[in-house]
């Protein structure tokens, strides 16, 4: 295992494994990078780099899809795992094993380092400078609001008296060279730090980190509790400390191995249209709502600087890869609290974040005893749906441990064999309901209220596999193995 302390670093790993797409051609400034980015994840392939984008200074570069599938199909989730210091041969359920696992563990706090020391302020921008016109910020979908200026980036704000310092991803649109507008969720940590200095009347201070090292994009995309650190996150997954710096302008430190960092403040008012976007679950967004403004006020950055960027939509991006993996480990380490003896938990990445597999053992029963099927499937949901990450996910089925939960074609062969078309399934009513899931009508969406669902699938016998695993004799499988593929 190894951990990468810059993006650089990452990419050159993956390029040694031949995960790199490099573009050497010039692409144009508003579509080409994100049409390639988006089907490179389609047909799963290495990850785009792009060297020169017109428009733009030389040596300013875009890196697309940098936590999507892997090209190499012996290692589907490297760019996750590598990510987050795991082996790139890592399955989806012992990613989800690592970031549950961590959540157990002592933090380990940043180190500040000085300004010398730091490559994210290699070069600094003030005032006039400091305009993103000179960064090369695509659009992301034709039918965007505008040019999205994070996509993949960490935002890095804290509340008012200094204990909680919050590090997550959330879309913010360019407006200009000067001025961003971000999408801000009252429920969603960034939006209750905002909300405390709204009630101070003052601006937010923030810090908007392009490209720092992987593990900081991947922690800042998935849930974590509430008043807890991602630094500290950080720390323990690295077996180490995230090395920071003071912004130069705010009273903030940012990751010191940065690509690209940008200071400012947030207004107090949702004073600015955001969208609409194309978002995780693979539609073309529509409408726009208020938001409030990021100023841009400061930037500073590495030479030649790399800015990462994630083009959502249907599957698989980083939505579907890392993002689940996060929601999946979240909801793990929260029923496993509540002693109910999960074998893992996975979201199927072709299910844009709205179904739930909670996988249970051959033994369940004996290590539950007296507790039915359909009670098992109203205690999951009892304890899912008072957390804050499964707002996002309206469908959860519990399943035995006899398929793969990553396999796809398998999942679609259990839950078709296995879901009762009336029955055995816990409804819970009046839930928490956001836009982001497709699955509500517009009454649901505006009164923030709708149905969700725990399916019980699990059987009262195990049966046998019509399969070459489970249907032959083991000695005949063996030969069979053994002569193949004459």
């Amino acid at each position: 295992m190894k951990y990468y302390g810059d993006l650089r670093s990452f990419i050159t790993a993956l390029d040694e494994m031949g995960d790199i797409m490099h573009v050497q051609r010039e692409v144009d400034g508003d579509f080409e990078p994100s049409a390639i980015t988006r089907r490179s994840y389609e047909i799963q392939s290495p990850a785009p780099l792009f060297h020169k984008v017109a428009g733009v200074a030389p040596g300013f570069r875009l890196f697309g899809a940098p936590a999507a599938l892997s090209s190499r199909s012996d290692m589907p989730y490297a760019r996750v795992a590598m990510s987050l210091g795991l082996a790139p041969e890592s399955s989806g359920p012992e990613i989800i094993e690592a970031l549950s696992a961590a959540r157990f563990k002592p933090g380990i706090p940043p180190v500040r380092v000085e300004s010398a020391q730091a490559e994210c302020q290699q070069n600094i921008l003030r005032g006039d400078a400091a305009n993103l016109d000179r960064f090369p910020i695509p659009f992301a979908h034709d039918k965007d609001g505008g040019r999205y200026a994070n996509t993949w980036g960490t935002l890095i704000v804290k509340n008012p008296d200094g204990k909680w310092v919050n590090w997550s991803i959330a879309r913010v649109m360019k407006v200009d060279g000067k001025r961003m507008v971000g999408l801000i969720v009252p429920s969603q940590h960034i939006g209750q730090i905002w909300t405390q200095w709204v009630a101070r009347g003052e601006p937010m201070p923030y810090a908007l980190v392009q490209g720092p090292a992987p593990a900081i994009s991947c922690v800042s995309g998935i849930p974590i509790p509430a008043n807890a650190d991602e630094a500290d996150y950080i720390g323990t997954l690295a077996g180490e400390p995230v090395p920071v710096v003071k912004a130069i302008s705010l009273d903030l430190d940012v990751p010191a191995t940065a690509e690209i960092v940008i200071e400012g403040h947030v207004s107090i008012e949702r004073d600015c249209q955001e969208g609409p976007y194309g978002e995780y679950g693979g539609y073309l967004g529509e409408g726009s709502s208020a938001q409030p403004t990021f100023h841009v006020e400061t930037i500073t950055h590495r030479d030649d600087p790399i800015w990462p960027m994630s083009i959502t939509g249907r599957p698989t991006d980083e939505s579907h890869t890392l993002w689940a993996m996060g929601l999946a480990a979240d909801a793990l380490t929260y029923l496993r609290e509540a002693e109910l003896p999960i074998k893992t938990t996975w979201i199927p990445e072709d299910s844009t974040v709205h179904w739930l597999l909670v996988v249970m053992p051959e033994n369940w029963r004996e290590l539950l005893p007296g507790v039915s099927s359909e009670e098992l499937a109203q205690r999951i949901g009892e304890v899912l749906f008072k957390t804050d990450a499964m707002v996002f996910i309206p469908k959860v089925y519990v399943v035995d441990d006899d398929f793969d939960p990553t396999n796809l074609r398998e999942v679609v062969w259990a839950l078709s064999t296995r879901v009762h078309p009336v029955g055995r399934r816990a409804v819970f009513e009046d839930q928490r309901v956001i836009r982001l899931p497709q699955c509500y009508d517009e009454a649901e969406y505006v009164a923030g209220k709708g149905a969700k669902v725990v399916f019980d699938t699990l059987q009262t016998k195990r049966h046998l596999h019509a399969s070459f695993a489970q249907g032959y004799p083991e000695e005949v499988r063996q030969r069979i193995l053994d002569n193949w593929p004459e």
